[in-house]
């Protein structure tokens, strides 16, 4: 039997231990989430904008997410994300020498632009930003924005457009504003977008999972019956 069909067997066993209401759901939400858009947060230490910045890709249906970690880990604030991260795929880069640098080659080798977010005036604004291609956006820290290292390595820049006196947004709404945009205008035009088949399959085995109170049980049963 080969990886798929065991995989779709074990998927239609676990689905047996699952409401049609949660199923329909997951179905509903796979047919929604891309990787054509993802984002990068680099040392954030404040745990209510990396929890909002979750449920922000989760509401815009954008599934993956990398972390890198240097002076700050990575924590998740639940009253906030109300379990986003729960349904991501994050990507995790531990406090090294250059890991910034090694997540954005990792996205370059995935067919990503990368996409450092400055508040200069004199960058491209997110609405001038082709939707044609993988785009991942690049977030700093609270107080001090990306590192050098970050904007050395990223393909360009790009802006929110801001007409008042603050001269910046806080960085979960930075994220919302511009995956709302991409997100908009990529669902609105002819750019293939979704997740393949085999993407979904694999997302749709692992939130049945998630939904299950002891899946590993079920699973280890599913397989001694397979032998």
């Amino acid at each position: 039997m080969t990886d798929k069909k065991l995989q779709s067997k074990l998927i239609d066993h676990l689905a047996q231990f699952v409401t049609e209401a949660r199923k329909e759901r997951i179905l509903e939400v796979l047919q929604n989430r891309t990787r054509h858009i993802t984002v990068v947060l680099e040392d954030l230490y404040q745990t209510q904008n990396i929890s909002a910045v979750m449920r922000t890709c989760d509401c815009y249906g954008i599934q993956d997410a990398y972390i890198v970690e240097n002076r700050n880990e990575f924590e998740i604030h639940k009253d906030i994300s109300m379990g986003a991260d729960k349904w991501l795929t994050l990507h995790h880069y531990p406090h090294t020498e250059h890991n910034m640098k090694q997540c954005i080659d990792d996205l370059h080798a995935k067919g990503y632009t990368v996409v450092a977010t400055l508040p200069d005036e004199k960058k491209t604004t997110i609405q001038d930003l082709p939707i044609d291609k993988k785009t991942a956006f690049l977030f700093g820290t609270e107080l001090t924005g990306l590192s050098d290292e970050a904007v050395q390595y990223a393909d360009c820049n790009a802006l929110i457009p801001m007409y008042g006196f603050t001269e910046s947004f806080n960085i979960s709404n930075s994220a919302a504003i511009i995956l709302s945009n991409f997100s908009e205008r990529l669902r609105h035009s002819d750019v293939d977008w979704k997740l393949t088949t085999d993407e979904q399959q694999e997302l749709y085995l692992d939130w049945l999972k998630k939904s299950l109170r002891d899946p590993e049980a079920m699973i280890k049963h599913f397989m001694a019956s397979m032998e």
